[in-house]
């Protein structure tokens, strides 16, 4: 049975050519040029995809993609956004909109569109290999796997915040093995691994001749995630100079090679990745704010190990097991006491250093089972700075003796807890700022007033 498509825009040639394209893609297509029109027909037909104009003569489209994420869940819906209107784009794919193309239409990404929608229609996430690594059954979890199921379907840029070992490059695996482009390929950057001046030639490849030792055309990594998902890991490290070059790729979908003279197109989807603050980081003036609203269209927050509860012990017992199956012997068990003191433990290293500390307990456990002394956990170090308040402050001020003035007491605690946040994070400002709970313009503003060197 032919696909169908409902097209909903007030253009009669935009409705001729869209038409004109889905029929040689054997397509059948209705089309309409209201939203009560779609409405309607969307109750009565349900097709397997509809394309919409922004504006429409009773009302904007982005009604009609909310309608559908409540009415019509499984029908993708993509949007016909005027030419350079990236904010629309933006509130469409946070509506829950499949994809967007842009006036004047290029035939080419169209047919890229509609071949992945047609993918979704009706469809599920399949259970893979990351599912199946995506263990937990807290509430976290669950709605973690929810939001993951939910994005996979949509071809927006996702960003994946959380914690060092969380999981987050697993997470992006599964966004894209459980999407429409599961069977393309899936490349992973680690912006930080880059040096400097490689960055631009491993992210869009070089002309033989370009620079010193090009000697040979280079594909860049952008090009070899052709159809499929480019995952940008820790991607705060990537440099001004290359955000700004990344912005265009994501933008105008389009990449220039070292040393070409030309564009070339590309059709990849971005999901990237960090454990630091990125808004923090666009308030200081080191990462782009126009950058931060492109790649963080949806954002998916993974939660640290700590609040997880007791999937600590169904990941202990996940590890352990696949130990086992990797090398000889049975299972260790694990004391209560052992038990105990992981579900008490804070991890720092989340997920990956669960892991970690398994894997040395089972290889230094005696008679196969593992205690408490077994799997050797790390003491922090590092004291957390507590939040300075005025309360707080007045208090211990009134405490201290002496004839000094209040004033000069509270800039005393004052001064004395700055400098102690400032050596703790190697005075680093902006991780002292959080550490004191101000914000970095409030701690330089005190740093110059209480003349801290």
């Amino acid at each position: 049975m032919k696909p169908t498509a409902l097209v909903v825009d007030d253009e009669p040639d935009i409705c001729e050519l869209l038409s004109m394209t889905l029929a040689r893609m054997d397509i059948a297509t209705r089309t309409c040029t209201d939203i009560t029109s779609a409405k309607k027909i969307l109750t009565d037909v349900a097709p397997d995809l509809c394309l919409t104009d922004m504006r429409l003569p009773d009302g904007d489209g982005l009604e009609v993609v909310d309608w559908l994420q409540h009415e019509a869940p499984t029908t993708p819906v993509a949007v016909i956004t005027a030419h350079g209107s990236v904010e629309t784009a933006v509130k469409a794919l946070k509506l829950g909109a499949f994809d967007f193309v842009s006036k004047p239409l290029d035939l080419n990404d169209l047919r890229k569109l509609v071949t992945a929608a047609l993918k979704l229609k009706g469809t599920n996430v399949p259970r893979n290999a990351s599912s199946d690594r995506l263990i937990g059954q807290s509430r976290t979890m669950t709605a973690l796997r929810s939001m993951i199921a939910k994005v996979a379907r949509s071809q927006a840029p996702v960003h994946i915040s959380g914690e060092s070992g969380t999981g987050k490059e697993l997470v992006a695996r599964m966004i894209h093995e459980s999407g429409p482009r599961g069977d393309g390929p899936f490349v992973a950057i680690n912006c930080g691994a880059i040096p400097t001046e490689l960055m631009e030639s491993e992210f869009f490849g070089h002309k033989k001749g370009s620079f010193t030792g090009a000697v040979s055309d280079k594909i860049g990594l952008v090009q070899t995630a052709e159809g499929g998902t480019l995952f940008l890991d820790e991607v705060a490290d990537l440099p001004l100079s290359m955000q700004v070059k990344l912005l265009r790729v994501i933008q105008e979908k389009t990449i220039r090679p070292v040393g070409d003279n030309s564009e070339h197109p590309v059709d990849v989807r971005i999901l990237s990745a960090t454990h630091r603050d990125l808004a923090g980081l666009v308030e200081h003036g080191n990462f782009r704010e126009d950058l931060f609203y492109r790649i963080n269209v949806i954002e998916l927050k993974v939660p640290a190990l700590r609040e997880r509860g007791d999937d600590i012990m169904l990941l202990a017992h996940s590890f352990l097991s696949r130990n086992v199956a990797e090398g000889d012997g049975s299972m260790p068990t694990m004391t209560p006491e052992a038990q105990r003191a992981l579900l008490n433990y804070r991890f720092p290293g989340n997920v990956r250093e669960l892991e970690n500390i398994l894997e040395r307990a089972s290889t230094l456990c005696a008679n196969n089972v593992i205690d408490v002394g077994d799997i050797q956990l790390r003491r922090t170090t590092d004291k957390e700075v507590p939040e300075v308040s005025a309360p707080e402050i007045a208090k211990k001020a009134a405490a201290q003796p002496g004839s000094e003035s209040l004033g000069s007491q509270l800039e005393d605690i004052e001064r004395d807890a700055i400098i102690k946040a400032l050596e703790q994070t190697r005075y680093n400002k902006t991780k002292a700022a959080k550490l004191l709970g101000i914000s970095f313009r409030a701690l330089r503003y005190r740093i110059k007033k209480l003349e801290i060197e």
